[in-house]
């Protein structure tokens, strides 16, 4: 199995052995260099070409922002991971679309997850998307029947529309839940609504689900509606606005 490559970026050697003592204490990563500013780790990006950069914010120079808003700029950047002590920059952080914030001192259950995510990221199929291609996200079209193209920090990102399990909105993004891992999308879910009424059912105002994982609708003894997914995935949450809009949408799914 070829090793993915992570580079580390902080300006504190410290911090650095212990993100090193970490990553190398698992067996699917090497570590292939360290920077301590962000100039340096621009150079060490173009020259070692790592498949992930855990990056520190505050940094002599560039800091890690400017950086990581560079590498964005690359036609095959490596995935990010913000490693800070500072909480304030998480949605700048997803601006530049990394794929994790931690604060430190990082745990190393918390790197693992978030080297696991960025290692399903890297595993997509994924296409360089040129400027060219670039545009709103309402002209962005579906490369394929049965397949959402979303635009990521490494390309294109394929996911079919059978495999989306819901989407969820927070803030300026929408997550797409799907059966290969998460996927951040700039696409709205009104968008993705509008294009997909017949697979995508909405269920609250930050809420798409799957109609292909729809159980169950139950109403609690509190008075909540939850929405049960099938293969054991949980529940969500419907709204009382769309509360019969999902019963409708179940009765129609009874035979006869």
């Amino acid at each position: 199995m070829t090793k993915q490559k992570i580079l580390i970026a902080d300006d504190e050697p410290l911090a650095r052995q212990r993100l090193r003592r970490l990553a190398e204490s698992l067996p699917e990563y090497v570590v292939c260099g360290e920077a301590g500013d962000g100039d340096t780790t621009l150079t060490q990006v173009a020259g070692l070409q790592p498949d992930i950069l855990l990056l520190d914010i505050r940094m002599p120079g560039l800091d890690g922002m400017e950086t990581a808003a560079r590498l964005s700029r690359l036609s095959n950047p490596p995935a990010i991971i913000f490693c800070t002590a500072y909480d304030n920059y998480a949605i700048q952080a997803f601006e530049v679309q990394a794929v994790a914030y931690l604060l430190k001192p990082v745990r190393k259950d918390a790197l693992t997850e978030a080297l696991a995510r960025a290692g399903r990221i890297n595993r997509v199929q994924l296409r360089t998307l040129s400027d060219s291609m670039a545009g709103s996200a309402a002209e962005r079209e579906t490369v394929e029947d049965g397949q959402l193209s979303v635009r990521t920090h490494r390309g294109t990102e394929l996911i079919d529309i059978a495999g989306i399990r819901y989407c969820q909105a927070d803030q300026k993004y929408v997550t797409i839940h799907h059966t290969r891992g998460e996927t951040v999308s700039d696409y709205t879910l009104k968008e993705l609504e509008s294009a997909y009424p017949n697979q995508l059912l909405r269920i609250h105002r930050n809420t798409l689900v799957g109609v292909q994982y729809i159980q169950a609708l139950r109403r609690t003894s509190d008075g909540q509606n939850l929405l049960a997914l099938r293969d054991g995935l949980g529940e969500l949450q419907v709204s009382r606005r769309h509360t019969s809009n999902v019963r409708q949408w179940l009765q129609r799914q009874q035979p006869g």
